[in-house]
């Protein structure tokens, strides 16, 4: 593998991952909106902060952030969206006076001055509402042999055959295939790295891959994203990958769904984009090829799970978008050819939506939601208490209430499964952006669920052996539990200072094999 130049450093963006920061990303002013100032900074900055940084997402309360943060990344970063300039960072300016959009620099200057006197000196630190317990729990070690050069996992998962895990490095965009002896194949030459991968039987019961390909891993709109795919037939050949899309704003996930009942498979894409993402569908055709249309022109997306989620016999999208606007999206399938869309969640730009899971935890025949926040790269690279582990209990007819929350600093993934084979759902979490300087526990733990909504934390100690970028589940030694493996995406990203990497850069992934003495359910 070869080191990757310069946009490697970027690739966080993904999401898968992971999302952005980028707090007011794509955010339109409010035309005409006037206030008069009365001289009381905190009114004149609550006052003015409701009407002009409410229109394109929820508040960020003052206290979100500390003083520092606000004063010289965020609210340098969100000036221009109400048509204020910045020069030297933090000195602002109205390129033209009479321009009567967006703000008057008066009343931005207000915002400031509101910010600088209210916004914390610093955030406190997460409280955990139980300790973490420093062992191995059910899991045990399994790892391949140390490669030369750097690893730059950005994608794990297990494959059609539950002995096989398949990877993606960015360092030279190709697929792996890793056996039971965890030793990687080339399997093909992709033309970006691959973030997300699905495996669909068709038929003939040939298994297909459907992989999604990034394109640019900086976070900026250059469309050149793909989705490719390629069966994996019984003489162990693979064949040449074929395209169902191009020319897609920075892809991260393909999920698939029969949207239109036609009993031809269709497919929908997660451009996340910078400022100009979308959620594609690409509706296949009799003669197999795809028509695109777009569900959704909001930059941002993460991830997203099909479903009949109105039980209306039609299939339809639940989205999660952790930019700008950020929040959980229900779009219900309008039965002719379109979606009907209704927010379920909203989060504050700094929560930095990461993933999402769908998981009745407490046996009440409701989906329960399993929710992580925690990229945090962009605007306010700082560590925050809010960031975590949540779950949102559904009171019927998709109506979520926060059931729990456990801080885990960010934190990047969370899969809900009967681990221990007791008839309950756990849950392991990934975290990329953990506290690595001084809780690096935190980077992977497993929730042991005892009671409803109530979990035994294990710091599962292998911080040692990687920064965890990507995680999933399957069974790798074919005894009926589910394994976790996890990716190293082993550099960049530093958001803490005065700090030294510690963990072994060259080992690209790991396994964890379950030895809970109960069958899993």
């Amino acid at each position: 593998m070869k080191t990757k130049n310069l946009y490697i450093i970027y690739l966080l963006a993904v999401v898968s991952i992971c999302s952005g920061v980028t707090l007011l990303n794509g955010c339109s002013s409010q035309v005409g909106s006037t206030y008069k100032l009365t001289g009381n900074v905190i009114t004149d900055g609550e006052k003015l902060v409701q009407l002009k940084c409410t229109g394109c997402h929820k508040l960020v309360p003052a206290d979100a952030l500390s003083e520092s943060v606000w004063t010289n990344h965020t609210l340098p970063s969100m000036a221009k969206y109400l048509h204020i300039s910045t020069y030297g960072g933090t000195q602002y300016f109205k390129n033209n006076p009479a321009d009567t959009t967006g703000i008057s620099l008066e009343n931005w200057m207000a915002i400031v001055a509101y910010y600088k006197k209210i916004a914390p000196a610093e955030l406190p630190a997460a409280r955990r509402p139980v300790p973490l317990i420093n062992d191995w729990a059910i899991f045990s070690l399994k790892k391949p042999d140390e490669i030369k050069e750097l690893a730059y996992t950005t994608m794990v998962a297990w494959g059609p055959d539950a002995h096989k895990i398949y990877s993606s490095d960015a360092s030279d965009g190709r697929l792996y295939e890793w056996g039971p002896d965890l030793k990687p194949q080339i399997v093909a030459d992709m033309p970006s790295p691959v973030v997300s991968a699905k495996f669909l039987k068709n038929s003939n019961g040939i298994y297909q891959g459907i992989f999604t390909c990034i394109g640019q891993l900086a976070p900026m709109d250059f469309p050149n994203g793909r989705v490719l795919s390629f069966e994996f037939n019984n003489s162990g050949t693979k064949p040449a990958p074929a395209l169902i899309a191009s020319e897609l704003a920075r892809p991260v996930q393909t999920i698939d769904g029969d949207f239109n009942k036609d009993g031809l498979t269709d497919f929908v894409i997660l451009g996340q984009g910078n400022v100009k993402g979308r959620v594609y569908l690409f509706k296949q055709n009799p003669d197999h090829t795809y028509t695109q249309t777009n569900i959704s022109d909001k930059p941002g997306a993460v991830q997203a799970v099909a479903g009949d989620f109105n039980n209306d016999g039609w299939q339809d999208i639940m989205v999660l978008f952790g930019t700008g606007d950020e929040g959980l999206w229900l779009f219900l399938n309008d039965h002719k050819g379109g979606f009907t869309i209704k927010n379920l969640l909203r989060f504050p730009p700094v929560y930095s939506s990461t993933s999402f899971q769908l998981a009745d935890m407490d046996h009440d025949g409701q989906p329960d939601l399993i929710y992580t926040c925690g990229y945090n790269y962009h605007d306010s690279r700082i560590l925050k208490p809010y960031h975590g582990l949540y779950i949102f209990k559904n009171m019927g007819n998709w109506n979520f209430k926060q059931q729990w929350f456990y801080p885990i600093n960010g934190c990047t993934k969370a899969i809900a499964a009967d681990f221990d084979g007791d008839g309950d759902l756990d849950i392991a979490t990934s975290a990329f952006f953990a506290d690595m300087k001084n809780n690096p526990s935190e980077s992977f733990i497993y929730f042991e669920q005892e009671k409803p909504f109530s979990f035994k934390p294990h710091a599962v100690p292998v911080s040692n052996y990687g920064r965890w970028m990507s995680m999933d589940i399957g069974d790798f030694n074919n005894d009926g539990k589910p394994d976790i493996v996890l990716g190293n995406y082993s550099s960049g990203f530093a958001f803490q200072r005065s700090f030294n990497p510690f963990w072994n850069k060259h080992l690209p992934l790991i396994v964890l094999e379950n030895h809970s003495k109960k069958q899993a359910h």
